[in-house]
């Protein structure tokens, strides 16, 4: 009994799949999930899958045929094409957990680890952290491959040799030998390219100037893992902006790449068959960190109708924690995306550095925006009326008439454009450069294809009147860019990260916590263009970029540092070390602001706050979870003890629990998650929670502390905490009263335990939602 498209959904299989196909001639390519593995070996399994496989078809030569992978290492499963009726017949096996069809998902596209405070400086007696530790971890990477020769992949000093537990490979391919590529950072590299194909046909390198292997062209995936574990670089920028010593967050650590995502049309494609396929080699490969910089926006699957969702799953059953990008679909809320409970789903935020680009008009005006500017542009300035119709800066909006030696000052506002169509419109019209006025709340510095500043609308509008006072065009200097640090205060959160809460399991917190992902620096393959258009002539090694594609690795490095510090703590472990010792106080020490709009952030923009990676390598306390702790949230999203017990491996300790009672569904708030979300209080309700003592002292005694939400009465039992060497662990309890009539609001709180060092803080959010009870209880009344 299986899939999105039967039993839990809430649709009938036929129904679901006619949704899907109209017919049931067309074949596409789907996945079959069915948990985990049962026999240790691979040989077996792939032979099952194709017996299951043949069951559909004539005959075993045609399965064979229809089949591109089979998940046969870290978990069961395989992806094959098959038209409607086939994945129906399918989904009604007893052995199938679920069945949907592979989605294609797309790519969530320096000076912030000392931002961070992961400073590099080893002159003192203390080795800094970020040479401290990584060296025996493994930090997979699924993206768009990696430039081998760039020097974020080469050895650092004295590194030992390749850990013994690691059982990869990197895999030939074209421009791509293993011999000279790999060495002892870079030790693995994979790619998988089967589900692109076939949904998009043989990959062409003319027209998609791509690399049939693990070496990337579109340059996202070297930007990522030189993020998150790249080697020390000496003078890196970006023609000269951004100057300084590059690296990743564990720069001792290996990298293992495994290519998922193609360039098609300047874009990423990562195919759902190829990214599961990676899952199933990373786990058995043996990496220890997962960084995946992908995914989809809402409307949500359902859990386990999502690759992501099964793949980090399984990596959270090994031991292996995976981290997600948030999305870029903010700032509207609950369009955050990977909102799994088992992962770690990331948000973008600034640092405070910044780029500022002076404007000068007639040598007696200027002001000051964002760009990347590394050359002096001199012409005149023109408003965009005459070049593109009602002002409009948009490239079908272009009249004919070029604009050769003008800056052309555009605004957003003028027919809802963004920068990049604006940038389009005026390299349509030959403009020497552009001024792109927006709001300032989503003022970027980005590169790009032609001299671009942003500026906030009033001062667009103070250039706009400035320049009707002449009657002939003035002359306008667009000044090289600069580098400022410590200006502005940072982190704010980027207009363009995707919000909470999350739209299909509200009572998890997502996303968990906020990065680094605004204009940040990293190694670039030098034969692809920064802006990646073929007109854009330009060749760098290293560039900037912005995104939640950008945050995640730097999570992910932070996370490879704690697991060298604490290798037997679990994917939850690390998590809640991470939540729990955020900040939410930018470097002015006032609130940290949610971009793309002037109020304070609250958990929905940040989750438990900004990461500090020193805080969270000694959190004090966690909150811990194991693989069975899940079964609850299992059951509440519909799945039956059967298919729970092919989900969740055996447990080596038999006192372990892999079967839930058959009780009343209760709120997934009741996880022992760092967070505590209530999506619908009515009355009143008891949360428990369990923290567990991993600091260096055990006799420990924390105290609580509470901020509670408006128009809820919070009572935390017991308000002390004490811990021993016989007593690592404790419970707590939290009631939540509502105290007010209310429908249509979260309010936000937070519960800290101090032992007057360590603070660990967890955000407390509740939806109050009781006004229908008062009409229920006003009408019966009558």
């Amino acid at each position: 009994m299986a899939s999105y498209l039967h039993g839990f959904w809430g649709l009938s299989l036929s129904l679901s799949l006619s949704f899907v196909h109209s017919t049931s001639t067309a074949s596409h390519v789907y996945i079959v999930y069915l948990g985990h593995n049962r026999h240790c070996d691979p040989n077996l399994i792939s032979k099952s899958h194709l017996q299951l496989l043949s069951s559909v078809f004539a005959s075993e030569e045609e399965a064979k045929r229809s089949l591109l992978y089979s998940y046969k290492y870290s978990f069961s499963g395989f992806s094959a094409k098959l038209n409607s009726s086939q994945a129906a017949s399918l989904a009604e096996m007893e052995e199938v957990i679920s069945i949907f069809e592979s989605q294609v998902l797309k790519l969530h596209t320096t000076r912030s680890w000392d931002f961070m405070g992961l400073i590099l400086d080893n002159t003192g007696e203390v080795t800094p952290v970020q040479l401290a530790y990584g060296d025996d971890i493994v930090v997979g990477i699924f993206d768009t491959g990696v430039w081998p020769e760039s020097e974020s992949f080469q050895e650092e000093p004295s590194m030992s040799p390749i850990p013994s537990s690691w059982k990869g490979t990197c895999v030939r391919g074209e421009k791509f030998d293993p011999q000279k590529a790999c060495n002892r950072k870079l030790i693995g590299a994979r790619y998988y390219v089967k589900g692109f194909e076939e949904e998009y046909g043989p990959l062409n390198a003319s027209s998609n100037r791509e690399y049939r292997s693990a070496r990337d062209f579109l340059g996202h995936g070297t930007h990522t893992a030189s993020t998150a574990a790249g080697s020390i670089a000496k003078n890196a920028s970006f023609f000269g902006l951004g100057r300084g010593i590059a690296r990743g967050g564990a720069p001792r650590a290996r990298l293992a790449v495994y290519k998922i995502c193609w360039g098609k049309d300047s874009d990423g494609k990562c195919t759902e068959a190829d990214i599961l396929a990676a899952f199933d080699d990373a786990l058995h490969d043996g990496v220890d960190v997962i960084s995946a910089s992908f995914g989809e926006s809402p409307p949500l699957r359902p859990f386990f109708a999502s690759n992501a969702d099964i793949g980090s799953f399984h990596a959270m059953q090994h031991g292996v924690t995976v981290v997600f990008s948030g999305g870029n679909d903010g700032p509207e809320p609950s369009l955050v995306q990977n909102v799994a409970p088992w992962s770690i789903c990331v948000a973008a935020s600034s640092i405070d550095r910044t780029f500022p680009t002076e404007i000068v008009v007639n040598s007696d005006f200027s002001i000051a925006g964002e760009s990347f500017i590394s050359t002096e542009v001199k012409a005149k300035l023109v408003e965009a009326f005459p070049y593109f119709a009602d002002g409009i800066c948009k490239y079908e909006n272009w009249m004919g008439r070029k604009a050769t030696g003008r800056v052309v000052l555009c605004f957003s506002t003028m027919g809802s454009v963004k920068t990049e169509e604006a940038e389009a419109a005026a390299k349509k019209a030959n403009a020497s450069g552009l001024i792109f006025a927006e709001p300032m709340t989503e003022l970027i510095a980005e590169v790009d294809i032609i001299p671009t500043v942003r500026i906030d609308i009033a001062q667009g509008t103070q250039l706009r009147d400035y320049l009707a006072q002449f009657p002939r065009l003035p002359i306008v200097q667009l000044k090289p860019s600069k580098t400022s640090i410590g200006k502005v205060p940072a982190p704010t959160v980027a207009y363009f990260s995707s919000r909470g809460p999350s739209s299909i399991s509200p009572d998890i917190l997502k996303p968990d916590i906020t990065a680094p992902g605004i204009g940040v620096l990293a190694a670039w393959p030098p034969n692809t263009p920064p802006t990646l258009l073929p007109s854009d002539g330009r060749s760098v090694k290293w560039n900037f970029q912005s995104g939640t594609s950008m945050s995640c690795p730097h999570v992910s490095g932070v996370v490879a540092l704690i697991k060298s510090a604490h290798p037997n703590w679990s994917p939850a472990a690390i998590r809640s070390a991470l939540m729990t010792t955020a900040y939410t106080r930018d470097t002015s020490h006032d609130s940290i602001l949610a971009g793309g709009s002037m109020k304070v952030s609250d958990p929905f923009d940040i989750g438990a706050g900004h990461i500090n990676p020193m805080k969270a390598m000694d959190p004090g306390l966690i909150y811990d979870l194991k693989p069975t702790d899940y079964i609850f949230f299992l059951r509440n999203i519909g799945y039956t003890q059967d298919q729970i017990n092919k989900i969740i491996l055996p447990s080596p300790d038999e006192t372990e629990r892999t079967s839930c009672p058959q009780a009343h569904k209760i709120t997934n708030a009741f996880i022992n998650y760092p967070s505590i979300t209530v999506s619908n209080l009515q009355s009143t309700m008891t949360i428990k929670r369990t923290v567990k003592n991993v600091g260096q002292k055990k006799n420990a005694i924390y105290f609580a502390s509470v901020v509670k939400p408006g128009g809820v009465e919070v009572v935390v039992w017991p308000r002390v905490l004490i811990f021993s060497w016989f007593k690592e662990e404790v419970s707590y309890y939290v009631s939540l009263k509502p105290l007010k009539m209310s429908q249509g609001r979260f309010d936000f709180g937070q519960i800290v335990w101090s032992d007057g060092f360590h603070y660990v803080r967890s955000p407390l959010v509740v939806f109050v939602n009781n006004t229908h009870l008062d009409s229920v209880t006003h009408h019966s009344s009558i």
